[in-house]
């Protein structure tokens, strides 16, 4: 992978595609990806609270993994229902945090993947058409 970030909704499916393709050629454990966090300071964005630090998704062994609140989960089932083949598996709700962690079966290709993911960081989080979102973790 020679790029780790991209901001346009097509640049950021292939990124999304090159990464889960780079992480599978590794074997690593899982890829992390990460909203920009300049994409908090917008005072226009409905999205994300800040004070819940930044949104970010990891992939792994045919499991996409997410932290989001209760208004976010209902959104997420909601996003799900345009892509049949992801389920969620498991909902954690530690006593320690806010929110919820959601583990979605996403045995699928990399291209479908990516869109989800997509429409999880625009939907779910709420975030404008033009987020920057960056592989932390590859």
């Amino acid at each position: 992978m020679t790029r780790f970030d991209a901001a346009d909704p097509a640049e950021r499916r292939k990124l999304y595609v090159d990464a889960i393709t780079a992480h599978r050629n590794r074997g690593s454990g899982f890829l992390t990806l990460e909203v920009d966090e300049t994409a908090l300071d917008d005072s226009d964005s409905d999205g994300p609270d800040p004070a819940l630090g930044v949104p970010w998704l990891q992939f792994g062994d045919g499991t996409i993994n997410l932290d989001c609140t209760d208004d976010e989960l209902e959104t997420l089932k909601s996003v799900l229902g345009e892509f049949p083949a992801f389920k969620i598996d498991e909902i954690h709700r530690p006593e320690d945090a806010e929110g919820v962690n959601v583990q979605i079966s996403a045995k699928a290709d990399p291209n479908r993947i990516a869109q989800c993911l997509d429409a999880i960081v625009q939907q779910v989080y709420d975030l404008p058409a033009d987020v920057r979102i960056w592989v932390v973790e590859l």
